[in-house]
């Protein structure tokens, strides 16, 4: 893998699988079978709302004006297949300390159990590495014992820090050491 993570050049991660890479208008579709499938327990701001927001039109804009991916947040596309599966990469939700990005990802379900999650983690653990980040850290819901594995595979620690929501669950924080 050769991450380059210079400011006038795209992203570009690769894996034996994967080729993490900036998100394609016509991916759309893809940003909206991720938010279509998400957990009820997740907070309705970040599912399809009663009126059928994001619509794919709304995310393609998205995309053309770098509004939600602007942080780092790459497709994750399956190389034998020419498939785009999910998203991961690094985002700054304002939640972590300054110049410490959040690790993120998320796959289509059809895709889960396969590994990619860990394999697209790995790769931009390497990149944010490469680009002198020192530690990372994520989030994760207490409930999402999936993604909770996925993060302790690859190296991350839960915290004592954790945000409690009496309806949705609890947020637990994680960190790691590059």
């Amino acid at each position: 893998m050769a991450p380059d993570a210079t400011p006038d050049r795209e992203v570009e991660l690769e894996t034996e699988r994967l080729l993490l890479r900036p998100w394609r208008v016509a991916e759309a579709v893809v940003q909206r079978e991720l938010w279509a499938e998400r957990d009820p327990r997740v907070p309705p701001h970040r599912r399809i709302d009663a009126d059928g927001h994001p619509t794919v039109a709304e995310l393609e804009d998205s995309i053309r004006t770098n509004q939600l991916w602007s942080t780092g947040l790459l497709a994750v596309e399956r190389k034998a297949t020419r498939d785009v599966i999910g998203c991961c990469g690094l985002v700054d939700s304002g939640r972590g300390s300054d110049g410490e990005p959040e690790l993120a990802f998320e796959l289509l379900r059809r895709v889960w159990r396969q590994g990619y999650a860990t394999e697209a983690s790995l790769a931009v653990l390497d990149w944010a590495r490469s680009s002198g980040y020192e530690r990372l850290w994520a989030t994760v819901w207490d409930w999402n014992t999936a993604s909770r594995r996925v993060l302790a595979k690859i190296g991350f620690t839960e915290t004592e820090r954790k945000e409690v929501d009496p309806v949705y669950g609890t947020t637990l924080f994680t960190t790691r050491r590059l």
